[in-house]
C-alpha cells in the first residue's frame, strides 16, 4: 500500500474527505518525525511504539571489490509492534 492508497483507506473508514485524511496522515508523520528527532519515544498502546536506536560504527565489505569499508555510526528509526497488532497479524 502506498500513501495515496492509505489516504483513500483512511477516508473510507473514517468518513473524512480525502483532503482531510491527507492532512491527518501528514500531521501524524510530522509529529512522529519531530518526536524521534528529539530522541524521545512515541507509544500507541495496542498498536506499537516508535523509538530511535543507535547503530555502532562497524566494518563492512564492498560486494563488488571485496574490500573492507568503514560504515559510520548512525541513528535509525525503530518500530516495535504492540500486543494487539502482533496478535491481529498472526
Amino acid at each position: 500500500m502506498n500513501k495515496a492508497e492509505l489516504i483513500n483507506a483512511v477516508a473510507e473508514k473514517s468518513g473524512l474527505s480525502k483532503a482531510d485524511s491527507k492532512k491527518a496522515i501528514d500531521a501524524f508523520v510530522a509529529t512522529v518525525t519531530d518526536v524521534l528527532k528529539k530522541g524521545d519515544k512515541l507509544s500507541l498502546v495496542g498498536f506499537g511504539s516508535f523509538s530511535v536506536s543507535e547503530r555502532a560504527a562497524r566494518t563492512g565489505v564492498n560486494p563488488q571489490t571485496k574490500k573492507q569499508i568503514k560504515i559510520a555510526a548512525k541513528k535509525v528509526a525503530k518500530f516495535k509492534a504492540g500486543a494487539e497488532l502482533a496478535d491481529a497479524i498472526k
